[in-house]
């Protein structure tokens, strides 16, 4: 049951690590809405940034991780390379 739950909480495809994007940059507007109203002028602007700065590298390294997930799977889908059948066979 446990791992059915867990399943849940993992992206799978780019459209949901999209969608997770997407509700990160919200609330990271919503935090950088409640900075410019707090701090007013400069200081503010640059913790506005900072939150939105923080959704574009977040959402690269989601990404990223997908691309390499999907790579990982195919690599293994079409079994060892000849690289990794010899070095078993010197083991």
């Amino acid at each position: 049951m446990l791992r059915k739950v867990g399943r849940l909480f993992v992206i799978k495809s780019n459209w949901e690590a999209y969608m997770v994007i997407y509700a990160l940059a919200l609330g990271a507007i919503e935090r950088g809405s409640v900075y410019l109203t707090r701090f007013p002028g400069f200081g503010g602007k640059l913790l506005f940034l900072a939150c939105t700065g923080a959704v574009f590298m977040a959402g690269a390294k989601i990404l990223d991780c997908i691309k390499y997930e999907k790579a990982a799977l195919m690599a293994k889908a079409e079994g060892p390379s000849p690289e990794e059948d010899l070095e078993r066979k010197a083991a």
